[in-house]
């Protein structure tokens, strides 16, 4: 599983939890709708009281979890509404980003980039649900590092929360190859440092992706 954030250093222990607690509702190991006490967090992730509660109230100020009483929280449920927003916010601020990147990354990390799409291409190929939700994000995060605006990125890293959960619903409901990406064109925009090229691609990604998630909040008659 492809933690976000970090960095490769050693965490204090408030911020593992958090991140860990993250990574869960980042890769929708825990379901929309899905309530889980406090103390049940801390057996599952083997952690004092405080660090998780600590690591609770900022998902809570991030969107990605809502406290529920009875000292339950949970993931809060995507509505069909929610999708247009997270659209707009998601559009505006990647294609930014992956315009500002275009011009930055060096030639040696777009190859890792497509290293890391072909093993996304693996994991669709094999509807490795997790391995493909922790390499699309991890494909998108690193490519936003190198558009040098961390503002903007941390913006839209705290979006992925919003809409994570539902990705795992929808591969569940419809497999991993429901998601084909604009990866490629997103590759060859970022080969030839061709800003709008890679600002459209991304655009498409995003649409893309969003309807159907979309889809998927959809009940099957």
């Amino acid at each position: 599983m492809c933690y976000p954030r970090g960095g490769g250093q050693k965490l204090p222990a408030h911020e593992l939890v958090y991140q860990r607690l993250r990574a869960q509702i980042l890769f929708g190991e825990l379901a929309p709708g899905q309530a889980v006490t406090i103390q049940g967090l801390v057996e599952a992730l083997d952690s004092g009281m405080t660090p998780v509660r600590e690591a609770i109230r900022r998902l809570i100020s991030d969107g990605a979890l809502v406290f529920q009483g009875n000292r339950r929280v949970s993931v809060p449920e995507l509505r069909a509404e929610d999708v247009d927003e997270l659209i707009y916010a998601r559009k505006t601020m990647e294609c930014e980003l992956a315009r500002r990147a275009a011009t930055r990354i060096p030639s040696a990390s777009v190859d890792a980039l497509e290293a890391l799409d072909l093993r996304l291409d693996t994991a669709i190929a094999n509807g490795d649900v997790a391995g493909y939700l922790g390499l699309n994000y991890e494909f998108h995060s690193t490519l936003n590092e190198y558009a040098d605006a961390p503002i903007l990125a941390d913006l839209a890293d705290r979006l992925w929360l919003r809409f994570g959960p539902s990705l795992r619903v929808v591969c569940g409901r419809f497999g991993t190859q429901s998601f084909p990406d604009r990866h490629k064109d997103i590759l060859e925009g970022l080969r030839k440092k061709d800003a709008d090229l890679v600002s459209l691609a991304m655009e498409r990604d995003v649409l893309q992706g969003m309807e159907q998630v979309r889809a998927g909040l959809t009940p099957i008659n």
